[in-house]
């Protein structure tokens, strides 16, 4: 069984979700949430990959992956007159409630994961805790 994925953290959602092209093809790429978030602190903000990585609770590997693949997206929509659609991905804003799948302990907390036995194995309440935690889609 593979391993889960875990919730990577964001402090911004952007305001605009959608970008075009004046001309080109109706071809769009779809930007996760954690791509733009590591666009943002990365590009932007201007901090070390190290630094990005803590923000988002994630290992030091796994933010350049999300980055290359944010840069990835973001160069083919430009060279290809490609619209860029942002939604989706698995990430946690504010902080959640959750219930361990593994030990069944109920808590809120920034991270995914369970302060009793450190299980990823975790279910979002969404609306309870004070954030919410969007995977794979990021609907409500």
């Amino acid at each position: 069984m593979p391993r889960p994925i875990r919730c990577r953290r964001v402090e911004f959602l952007p305001r605009f979700k959608y970008f075009s092209p004046l001309e080109g093809s109706n071809d769009e790429v779809l930007l996760k949430v954690e791509e733009l978030e590591a666009i943002r602190l990365k590009d932007l903000e201007g901090l070390m990959q190290e630094e990005c990585a803590q923000k988002m609770q994630v290992s030091r590997q796994t933010f350049q992956l999300i980055l290359e693949e944010a840069r990835k997206k973001i160069a083919d929509a430009l060279i290809n007159g490609k619209a860029i659609r942002i939604e989706g991905g698995n990430y946690v804003f504010g902080n959640c409630k959750y219930t361990c799948l593994n030990c069944g302990k109920i808590f809120e907390s920034e991270k995914c994961e369970c302060p009793e036995c450190h299980s990823a194995r975790v279910v979002c309440h969404k609306g309870k805790g004070r954030g919410h935690c969007f995977r794979h889609h990021g609907s409500d």
